[in-house]
């Protein structure tokens, strides 16, 4: 597929801890630039990125450090899912 240069990079990174907080927190979020690093910082600490745009546009619409609506609890499960099978088939520990 190819990648259209006019389009710009949007990203959101969540995170989760049980013990903190109840559900997943928006902890980085940009577009352009500042999405180019958020993905950098992703390939960098080899964070599995999951593309969607829908959900980013959704997430996007989110403060940083907020936690994310139940409404899109489902569809942020899928996501924590998806990086969780990509680490267990790359030998990591969650």
């Amino acid at each position: 597929m190819k990648e259209r240069k006019d389009i710009r990079k949007e990203a959101v990174a969540l995170s989760y801890d049980a013990g903190s907080y109840d559900a997943p927190k928006v902890v980085a979020k940009g577009k352009g630039m500042v999405a180019e690093n958020i993905l950098a910082r992703a390939a960098e600490h080899q964070i599995p990125v999951q593309q969607d745009a829908s959900l980013v546009e959704l997430l996007g619409q989110l403060n940083i450090n907020e936690t994310i609506p139940e409404e899109l609890y489902q569809a942020v499960a899928e996501v924590f899912a998806f990086v969780y099978k990509t680490n267990q088939r790359a030998g990591k520990r969650n």
